[in-house]
């Protein structure tokens, strides 16, 4: 799995809104990416996942930054991944453009994409993946990228959503 951590030219960072299919009150922020495709590399499916997701397609594409295992209920079945973070940068301000090609999933469970600040990501009361993205972003400014990708905690969801129920 690629992920994108993509920062425009202010440092804020790129983050969809996604829920549970069915339960919009179920909901949590998350960075673009998604799985490899056919021989692609990890870096080809972190910038087609980025522009199927986002539209956005002007982006220079860096080192990759961290490294994650997660697992979490979704749709009904529990999802297991092992996640590799990409850094990018964008020279593209204001609003997104907006997904271009979601999968039929993706269409019932995003709900629309964001910057945030690095202080408005810490300030949120609102659910945001990775975990500690806050604290990670602002590590990832003040410091640079990391010479290798840094390990991140297992992010374990326990039990099931409500939504899972029905």
């Amino acid at each position: 799995m690629a992920r994108v951590v993509l920062l425009d030219a202010d440092d804020r960072v790129l983050l969809l809104h996604g829920h549970e299919p069915g339960n919009p009150d179920d909901s949590w922020w998350f960075t673009p990416g998604g799985g490899l495709e056919g021989d692609e590399t990890p870096e080809e499916a972190a910038l087609r996942e980025l522009a199927e997701e986002t539209g956005i397609t002007e982006v220079d594409l860096g080192p990759a930054i961290w490294s994650r295992y997660c697992s979490f209920p979704f749709a009904g079945r529990r999802w297991d991944q092992d996640e590799t973070y990409y850094l990018a940068r964008t020279r593209r301000t204001g609003a997104a453009p907006g997904p271009r090609s979601l999968t039929e999933l993706e269409t019932r469970s995003i709900a629309g994409l964001r910057w945030w600040t690095s202080a408005e990501l810490s300030a949120a009361r609102e659910t945001v993946y990775p975990t500690r993205l806050a604290e990670l972003l602002r590590t990832l400014l003040d410091e640079g990228p990391p010479r290798a990708p840094v390990a991140l905690a297992p992010d374990i969801v326990p039990g099931t959503r409500a939504a899972d129920a029905q």
